[in-house]
This record gives C-alpha cells, structure tokens and sequence, in this order.
C-alpha cells in the first residue's frame, strides 16, 4: 500500500513538472511575466548542485511550479534553482531578452542549452561590478537566441544573502527599448523633484534659518538615495564599483530618512515647545531605530535587510501628527495625508512582499512607493508653508500685543510725568511757605529788637547778656537786609536740586540758547544731528560742531557748572552788589575766581543794560547767552 501511495505521489510530481507550460514567443505582446506553473523552482540546500544534475530526467521531478506569482528564497543560505520554458519561433524576425527585475540579487547564473546537449552559463549579480554586465541597465538582462524552432528549457540558480524574488520577464529588444526609454525618464522627473525640493528647501534654510527646511531637505535626500539604491540606480550611475557598499546603501539611506522624518515632524508640529510628551515619543523611536541599525551592522546581520523596522519611526510620526491635528494645530493636517498616502504605498509594498493575490505585479504596483513618495513630498511641503502662515500671524498678534504694550507705558509714563509735576508744585509751595517763613521771622526780630531796645537801661543785671543777644540779633538782621538786596530766594543746596547735574545745566542751558531754533553761525543752515559733546549740535550742512556753552557767559569755564549757574543767580539777583569774598564763602571757591568770573558776568549785565537788553522780570536766565550782533 505504501509503495502505492509513494508511485502515485511520484507520478503526480512528474506530471506536475512535465506540465510545465511554455510560452510562445508569438502569443507575446511585447513582454510577458512568468508566475505560478510559468516558473518552476528546486530548493538546493547545500549548494552543490550542477546544471547536469538539475537538467536530468533523475531531478525533473524534484522541480515544483511556484505556488506565488513570483517565488522567493525562503533560506538565505541555500540556493534556489529555476526553470522557464519558451517556445521560440524564428520566423517572428525578432530578438529577445530575458530580464530579471530584482537588481539586488547576489549571485545569478543562467544557462542558456546549445545544440549538442550542453550548456552556456551567463554569470550576473550585485557581487560584481556594473561594468561586468553585458547590457548596461539596472536590471539583469540576457539576450536568447530565436534561432531554432521549438520549446528551449533555460535554467538559473539564484543566490542572495538578502531577500530575492524570481521576478522573471520575457521581452522583445523593441519592447525593452521603449520601456527602458520610459522607466528612465519617469526616473529623471522623479529624482529631478527631489533634487529642485531639497536645494529649494537648502536655500529657504540659509535665507530664514528654519531648522525644518533643513531636515526637510536631509529628509529628501535620504528617500532620493535609498529609492535609487533599491532601483540599482545609483549602482549604475554613482557607485558602480562600490560592490560592498552597495549592499549597505540601501538600508543606511532609508534609517538616514526615517531619521530626519522623524524630526522634521518634530520641528513642524512644534513638539519640543507645544507637545513635550510627544517629542519624547518621537527621541524613543530615534533611540530604538538606531539601536536597532548598530544590532543588524556588527550583531546579528541578518536583521540589516529587514525593512518592517521602519514601521517604528513612522507611526511615531504618523501619531504625532494625528493628535497635534486633532488638538487643533491645522499644519498637523497636510502631515496626516502626505503619511497616509505613504501609508498605502507601504501597504501595496507589503502586499508584493507576501504576495498577496489581489495585488498583481506590474509597473504600477512595482514603483507605487515611488509614487507615494512624491505625492508625500508635496503634502510635507504644504505643511511647511501651512506653518509659515501660522507664524506669520503669530507674529502679527505678538505685534498687536507689542503695540498695546507700548500704549500701556505711555499711559504709565504719562501719568509718571503728572505726579513728578505734582510733586514740583508741592516743593514750590513748601518754597513760598518757607520765604513767608522768614519774612514772618524778620518782623518778629524787629518787634523783639525794639523791645530789647527798650528794656536795656531797665534791665541793667542782664546788660552784658543782652549785648550779646543784640549783637546776634544785628548779625541775623544783617543777612536778612543782605538776602533781600540780592533777592535771595534759595540757598546751594534747593538750587542744586533744580539743576544736580552737568547733564540738566547743559540741557536747561540748550533750551534757552536754540529757544528760537538752530541756525548755523556759519552758513546759517538750519538742519542739524548731534554733535561730539553733550548737547551739542553739528551743521548738516558744514558739518560745524557747536557746543552748548559756545556763545555763553559759560564759554570757556572750568568751573561746575551748577555752581558757575548759582553764582549767575547770585550776581543777578544783587544786581552785581555781591562781592567776590561773599561768593567765594557761599560756593566754597577761591576769591581770585570768583572775582574773575563774577566780572565777567558784571560785565555781560552792563552790556546788556546799556543796549537795553537787560529785563530784571526775565530772571537771572537771561544773560546765560549772548546776544546776537
């Protein structure tokens, strides 16, 4: 019975394999596909196989036609040997090439049968350098003869560290032509966009400083090299001897962009600022992706062709970007769609990798990722521009707010200047009370003057007493008499509260002098800018610097100008009956300079007085500056 079940077994699977349909070259439309029972697969566990074991009648029947559209090598350390039958016909006029679409094979060796029994092996893959290959395209391609009429086997034994799929396809030189013409320039446009988004983002970088227009940009150049890696691209065109790093590029270019993804989105949703939790989120799945690549580099190798681990880093910026849109950020929205959109070029990718039936294999699913990329691109972009807005009108409130603020302090400065006015005239007042003080004071020293005056022949024991008293009493009558020839209303010390610095003389002293506004005295010119010295103004025309004090009675002084100010009060308020001993007891300044100075100040009154100048109702303020001639 078991002898029964084992030859109706053996039968089924020579049957199998004797079924093996071929395809005709006239029934080809440009290029076919080879899938299911097309492609016949033998799993050669120890990888010593010859192409004169597998070709006999002995190992025909342990080939099996492929239960996936396209089989694939489910043990990286064996090699997996294929078949495909054609039914060649040269009456067609027309050549053929076989083109294997996974660029990222290893090792592939096709053997093409000759007319005595033998076999022409062809030698491809990834381990060799671009130049070796016969025809240059980024796919393995192998022209067949169309020479003879009939059913021809060709055999190929595949061998890859990483993933590899049989993706096998017959096709006329006329058809790969086209096609290729096509495929490349749809490659130019794609590669072209990233290449004008991220030196568009490079420049917007170096003008506004943005740190998303940077990872944006080092975003794209990531996608931009993994998808050229993955297509053999930049196998062809930027690295053809680079054998080793070849097989690294891919998978460093795709952490490098999930990477920077990562925090761009960061930057765009405003994570570290709005969102702490989040952007503590989005450094976790950093962390773990980068662990992760380091693990796959000098650990455990195998792990470095796995592809999934991507799905980390995307939904961490995926659930960023959907609760920030949710809590009302609207940028957050364009991020959502450029990720779902990825989201289903990931999604039809996965669905080849499985082979899922509802997802047959063409061009259209085979660069649906591409696809996705760009239209993710775009979104991403609008994202940035949607932030832009949204700082812009950040800006504008801030500015509203700025500006209210500004209105805020001059009503405080306003009302400042009102009670420091206020205060003024307290301290006037407290100046009248105090003057009517003193006048008060004066009567009752007469009043008691009399009176002393009276008693001193009657109180003769307290003579001496009153003598002295008297004496004191005359001393203080004296100043009185003496403040009021000089109109002495302050003493040093109120004075030098009105003016308690060179800074208030020098600007009290601008006022009086430019009162009637500037005029050159050179050129007459009436615009001016500030000068070198305080206070000072320079001709905009001549560019004449003239101090505060040029003009003055001050010119040319060395003394403080406070106190040469409160000697001006005090020659002027005695109408020049102040002696220059007096002053210099007054300011505490040496008799020769003050009697040099209150000259000069005589001197200036006269002039005034004989040209009729001089106003004893305009105040002491009057002869500060010279009159012009």
């Amino acid at each position: 019975m078991r002898k029964l079940i084992a030859l109706a077994i053996g039968w089924s699977l020579c049957y199998a394999s004797l079924a093996q349909p071929a395809v005709a070259l006239e029934s080809v439309s440009g290029q076919h596909i080879f899938s299911f029972q097309e492609i016949q697969y033998l799993e050669d566990l120890s990888g010593k196989l010859t192409i004169q074991e597998v070709s006999s009648p002995a190992w025909n029947i342990h080939f099996n036609p492929s239960a996936t559209f396209n089989p694939e090598n489910k043990h990286r350390n064996a090699a997996y040997w294929h078949r495909v039958k054609v039914k060649l016909d040269p009456a067609l006029q027309t050549r053929w090439v076989i083109e294997f679409f996974d660029q990222t094979i290893d090792s592939i060796e096709f053997f093409i049968p000759t007319a005595d029994g033998g076999y022409v092996r062809h030698r491809y893959g990834d381990h060799q350098e671009f130049s070796a290959r016969p025809l240059k395209h980024k796919n393995f391609v192998i022209p067949i003869a169309n020479d003879v009429a009939g059913e021809v086997t060709y055999y190929f034994r595949l061998r890859s560290a990483q993933q590899a799929e049989a993706i096998v396809v017959l096709r006329s030189t006329d058809y790969l032509f086209e096609y290729a013409t096509d495929e490349y320039f749809f490659f130019g446009i794609f590669y072209g966009m990233i290449l004008v988004f991220s030196f568009y983002n490079l420049l917007m970088y170096a003008a506004v400083r943005e740190s998303h227009y940077l990872l944006y940009m080092l975003y794209l150049v990531g996608i931009g090299v993994y998808e050229m890696s993955a297509d053999g691209i930049a196998f062809q065109y930027i690295w053809p001897r680079a054998i080793t790093w070849n097989q690294y590029a891919p998978g460093i270019a795709l952490y490098l962009a999930s990477t920077f993804a990562l925090f761009f989105a960061a930057s765009v949703l405003t994570l570290r600022r709005e969102a702490p939790g989040l952007f503590k989120l989005i450094l976790g799945a950093f962390v773990f992706r980068t662990i992760f690549l380091f693990v796959s580099l000098f650990v455990v190798r195998e792990w470095f062709a796995v592809r999934f681990i991507e799905i980390v880093p995307f939904a961490a910026a995926f659930y960023a970007a959907a609760y920030r849109w949710a809590k009302g950020y609207s940028a957050a929205r364009f991020l959502v769609i450029g990720y779902s959109i990825l989201l289903f070029g990931v999604v039809s990718k996965v669905s080849l990798y499985f082979d899922f039936e509802w997802m047959p294999f063409g061009q259209l699913s085979h660069y649906s990722l591409g696809f996705c990329f760009i239209m993710e691109m775009l979104f991403l972009s609008f994202a940035i521009s949607d932030k832009i807005r949204l700082l812009r009108i950040e800006k504008a409130e801030a500015q509203e707010k700025t500006i209210e603020q500004l209105h805020e302090n001059q009503r405080l400065k306003d009302g400042l200047n009102q009670e420091l006015e206020e205060q003024v005239r307290m301290k006037t007042a407290q100046l009248v009370q105090k003057t009517e003080l003193i006048e008060e004071q004066n009567h009752r020293l007469e009043e008691a003057n009399v009176r002393l005056a009276r008693q001193a022949e009657a109180i003769a024991a307290m003579n001496t007493l009153l003598a002295r008293d008297n004496d004191q009493l005359k001393h203080d009558v004296a100043e009185v008499k003496e403040a009021r020839i000089m109109s002495k209303e302050v003493d040093f010390e109120e004075f030098s509260a009105m003016y308690p610095d060179d800074d208030s003389c020098l600007k009290f002293l601008a006022d009086i002098k430019w009162h009637h506004n500037y005029a050159c005295r050179k050129c007459g010119h009436t615009q001016y800018s500030t000068g070198k010295s305080p206070y000072s103004r320079r001709c905009s025309k001549c560019g004449y610097d003239e101090s505060v004090t040029a003009y003055t009675v001050l010119q040319n002084t060395r003394l403080p100008i406070n106190k040469a100010f409160y000697m001006i009060f005090l020659v002027y308020s005695s109408q020049g009956n102040i002696s220059s001993h007096k002053l210099s007891e007054i300011l505490g300044i040496r008799q020769s300079t003050c009697w040099t100075y209150s000259s000069r100040i005589k001197k200036t009154m006269k002039e005034r007085r004989r040209h009729g100048g001089l106003h004893l109702r305009e105040g002491w303020n009057s002869i500060l500056v010279e009159e012009d001639k």
